[in-house]
């Protein structure tokens, strides 16, 4: 991309700029970033004011150009350059038509945010919740913005959950939101796979946030080729967490043997994860409904193909390992992922 960036610059200085806005978005989607992020980047990318009105939903973020959010002085001028953002419209707070740069932060920005939105449930009151909590546990927000947000949805300490499907829930451990104000998937177990963020005062959420991110990437589909927790609590990790920080965890030599052996006896991943992860190879048959006498005999072929034994602590300790790690290969953060 930066290769491309500079050949266009050589060229077309238009062109340079509409690749690195498209870039910038693209990377804000991949993040996960909320509305609040993705308006506050039209804005600075802009040179004016943008802002994202959603009356059905009762949805108004406006920023100034230095990223600082600010209640809309009026009504939107119908002549600003604006583009849709599904039920929402985006809109440059400048006079005249957009300019070609204008043009590609309108549009990204408006995908960006149809994205968002279109995670979001429902309509009313729930919405304006959800834009309250993507603003709740943006590190990148004002301090007296996210405070305000905390204040609406009645929160004083919470946690931050992510599910895969990017959606962000926060949910409250202080006292309960006002009549009419609960926030969206409070009190209500994740579904599907999930991170969950440790319990922190309302203004450090982001930090919950990130936790809950990092803790998604732990979990598992549970099905025979990705065995493992579908909910994975942050608090839980202890020491694991760290493995988080591994730059390559697919290049590490126990992954790829555990992936050859894999690819050479499917069974391999599921059974080798209940035998690590449980007590006994008797708990592991009845957890696989093996009979024991059929579950020696894969441990024996697993051993072989690993390399190593499954009856010692310490190469029970290697499955688990390289099982994580492989978890965390298959869900890496946003700047591993392949551009």
């Amino acid at each position: 991309m930066k290769d491309l960036v500079v050949r266009l610059a050589a060229l077309d200085a238009n062109a340079s700029a509409a690749v690195q806005v498209i870039a910038y978005f693209d990377g804000l989607v991949e993040a996960g970033a909320g509305l609040p992020s993705i308006v506050r980047g039209a804005a600075v990318l802009a040179g004016c004011p943008a802002r994202l009105d959603d009356d059905g939903r009762r949805v108004h973020i406006r920023m100034l150009p230095d990223g600082v959010p600010a209640p809309a002085p009026g009504a939107a001028d119908p002549s600003w350059p604006q583009a849709g953002a599904g039920t929402a419209e985006l809109r440059l707070e400048r006079t005249g038509g957009p300019g070609p740069v204008d043009a590609m932060v309108l549009e990204r920005a408006a995908s960006a945010a149809r994205a968002v939105l279109d995670r979001t449930r429902g309509r009313g009151p729930a919405a304006a919740d959800d834009a309250l909590m993507e603003l709740l546990v943006d590190a990148d927000a004002p301090v007296d913005a996210r405070s305000r947000a905390g204040r609406q949805l009645g929160l004083v300490t919470a946690y931050a959950t992510v599910l895969a499907s990017g959606e962000i829930r926060v949910h409250p451990t202080g006292p309960a939101p006002p009549a009419g104000r609960t926030p969206s998937g409070a009190g209500t177990p994740p579904a599907g796979r999930a991170g969950i963020g440790p319990d922190v005062p309302v203004l450090e959420l982001p930090v919950s946030y990130a936790a809950a991110r990092t803790a998604l990437r732990f979990t598992a589909a549970g099905t025979d080729d990705d065995p493992g927790e579908r909910v994975v609590r942050h608090d839980e990790l202890g020491a694991l967490a760290v493995l988080a920080e591994v730059p390559e965890p697919g290049a590490v030599p126990d992954v790829r043997r555990l992936e050859q052996a894999a690819a050479a006896a499917p069974w391999l991943l599921r059974t080798v994860h209940a035998v690590a992860g449980t007590n006994s190879l008797r708990a592991a048959a009845t957890a696989l409904r093996l009979h024991h006498s059929s579950l020696q005999d894969r441990v024996a072929h697993a051993e072989h193909l690993l390399g190593w034994s499954l009856h010692e602590p310490h190469g029970r300790l290697r499955v688990q390992l390289a099982l994580t790690l492989r978890r965390l290969h298959r869900n890496p953060r946003p700047d591993q992922r392949a551009s």
